[in-house]
């Protein structure tokens, strides 16, 4: 591999094109050893994907077939406008779904990553981070640190680590989300860089209209954000993951020492990869899980949602009261349907819950669901089960 000795901003003029066998032949991982740091060589990869999906998958296929045990790995990407829920989140719950599509012209995918934690927003504007190490050497505020140093480093602005380890302006001011998985032997830490991210396209596609969902899913905590442009306009994504970069390379790998530039220039330097299955074999079939509607959606923890819809007095003869229906979701699936009917709606006078629209079950919690429903509800007919449908479709379109 060719080391790089000169520190240059621009990373397509620092970059030399990693060796395929050295780095895409999967590793036979070894039992993880006490290791003298010294030991541990460093190296920063730039993927040349902006597929969430496809880094995803390149992160994922990394953890799996390195042994990092003595190459510690700096993975920087960026990624086309999507969301990224947390493993064990609810998408429903954490974005727009009705909206995505229509945020950007190419709209806004929504993407479950491996890890836990919260959602985040990629677009062009952040820089996205993954740290490998073995799990012995995870350490998610060393890399904090690196982040950190770097930033005041290039542009003498100053942001610190909070007590739940995102990195701050001012104390109050949220630059970047995180999140980790950790495994045997490996481990990796990534987190996101708001540089100069369109807070705009972020707000629509994370804005959620008030609805009753009850979850156990891993729920996201709203913080104040901003961009790091917004402090110093000089910031850019490029150049600040070269200065990441370095200052990954010229950090000792576990006592974060500032060794300079004498020892960032005996690491392994900065490499272009090409997540294409050429590379990295297998990497289109995790891509695949990952991308599939039985992982984004399926994957999603059991949750209930219920809404209540006034009767049009047309519909009605016993005075207002309004239509109730609540929705259980399993595997992303309509497991159950609960109607509570207002007498006056209901020609035969039936009234109470009732689970009654079989048909619905097993069926994706979706709207094009209900483009060819034929609903049957007991006595109801021509308006009122256009009524009782266009509601069951509320509920769906409305999360």
């Amino acid at each position: 591999m060719a080391l790089v000795h000169s520190s240059i901003h621009k990373l397509g003029s620092i970059i030399t094109r990693v060796n395929v066998r050295c780095f895409s032949t999967p590793v036979i991982k070894q039992q993880v050893k006490k290791v003298d740091e010294k030991n541990i060589k460093k190296s920063v990869f730039l993927s040349q994907s902006k597929d969430i999906y496809t880094n995803l998958a390149l992160e994922d296929w990394l953890y799996k077939n390195f042994d990092f045990t003595n190459h510690h790995v700096l993975m920087l990407w960026k990624n086309d406008p999507c969301v990224v829920i947390g493993r064990h989140q609810n998408p429903w719950l954490e974005a727009n779904i009705p909206e995505l599509s229509h945020i950007t012209d190419n709209g806004v995918k929504l993407a479950r990553r491996n890890s836990g934690g919260g959602t985040v927003y990629h677009d062009p504007g952040n820089l996205n981070m993954t740290f490998f190490t073995a799990k012995e050497q995870y350490n998610r505020k060393y890399n904090l640190e690196v982040i950190s140093r770097s930033i005041f480093r290039e542009y003498g602005l100053k942001v610190e680590i909070n007590p739940r380890e995102d990195l701050v302006i001012r104390e109050f001011k949220q630059v970047s989300g995180t999140a980790a998985k950790i495994g045997r032997p490996s481990a990796y830490h990534h987190c996101t860089l708001l540089v100069n991210a369109n807070k705009v396209d972020l707000s629509q596609a994370l804005h959620k209209q008030d609805v009753n969902i009850k979850t156990n899913a891993t729920q996201s905590v709203k913080s104040k954000i901003m961009n790091l442009c917004e402090e110093n306009p000089h910031i850019n994504v490029d150049k600040l993951g070269t200065a990441v970069g370095w200052e990954f390379m010229r950090t000792t790998a576990i006592t974060l020492q500032d060794g300079g530039m004498e020892l960032a220039n005996q690491q392994w330097g900065f490499h272009k990869v090409n997540p294409t299955e050429q590379w990295y074999p297998g990497i289109s079939e995790i891509r695949d899980q990952l991308q599939g509607w039985e992982w984004c959606y399926g994957k999603t923890p059991k949750f209930t949602v219920s809404r209540s819809f006034a009767v049009p007095d047309r519909l009605t003869c016993s005075g207002p009261e309004d239509l109730k229906i609540t929705l259980t979701v399993e595997s992303g699936l309509i497991a159950d349907v609960s109607l509570y009917v207002p007498p006056g709606l209901s020609s035969s006078g039936f009234a109470g819950e009732a689970n009654v629209i079989t048909h619905l079950k097993g069926q994706r919690f979706e709207e094009e669901v209900f483009n060819n429903l034929e609903l049957s509800l007991g006595g109801l007919v021509n308006d009122r089960d256009k009524f009782v449908t266009e509601c069951l479709k509320q509920v769906v379109t409305s999360v």
